[in-house]
């Protein structure tokens, strides 16, 4: 296990698990899901109807919280988005959101992306998510059909299009009848979760709500 602060590159003192108590205290929150008409909740208004859509952490550029899901994305860090999952679980313990959901399904990655990092950064947060609110993960529910290029920089439009229809549910009977929390690491424009979502509802879910390590404004 890393010695140093995932965050902030500070030495972590002993009782400390990859982010320090400093950072944890201090890397800003969005407490979305004690507001249903959030500022994340909005971006998916017309688009697609959601339970709820909520986030631990606010996403700002160069920040802490961009360090934490670079390192969790590209230094091979699972046990990292294990953490902050288990993190956020504790903070949604015995609100609304424990008792409204059946099924935790993370937004997959493409089966050569997939291979290239070893682990879906998205799917080691559901597991954290998971063991603490005592809901069934099942990171197979939804496949990536199509490898696509990456979203950083794209505008609201080419996000869209970049992920439109690319996702499908192989085996809807797993997710029928199903109310299903839907997670990713991060949720700018939220048009991935938002194709997620359809394919999900499409497939006979009963609801979908979304939730993300980070959401940037």
């Amino acid at each position: 296990m890393p010695k140093y602060c995932m965050a902030c590159n500070n030495s972590l003192v002993k009782g400390e698990e990859m982010i320090c108590l400093k950072c944890d205290y201090e890397i800003p929150k969005t407490a979305s899901h004690l507001d249903k008409t959030n500022f994340i909740a909005a971006k998916f208004y017309g688009k697609v109807h959601l339970q709820d859509a909520i986030a631990f952490y606010k996403f700002t550029k160069s920040g802490r919280v961009q360090q934490l899901l670079h390192r969790l994305k590209y230094h091979n860090k699972p046990e990292l988005g294990k953490l902050i999952g288990r993190k956020y679980g504790h903070e949604l313990m015995g609100t609304e959101v424990q008792s409204t959901y059946d099924l935790i399904v993370p937004v997959p990655l493409h089966k050569t992306k997939l291979r290239r990092r070893g682990y879906n950064q998205s799917a080691v947060f559901a597991s954290g998510l998971g063991e603490v609110l005592e809901i069934l993960v099942n990171d197979h529910a939804l496949r990536r059909n199509v490898k696509t290029s990456t979203q950083t920089r794209k505008s609201r439009i080419e996000r869209w299009k970049n992920v439109d229809n690319i996702f499908v549910v192989p085996k809807p009977e797993e997710v029928k009848e199903k109310r299903v929390l839907l997670v990713d690491d991060v949720i700018t424009t939220g048009s991935t979760l938002e194709s997620c979502a359809r394919a999900l509802l499409d497939s006979g879910c009963k609801s979908v709500g979304v939730a993300a390590i980070a959401a940037a404004k």
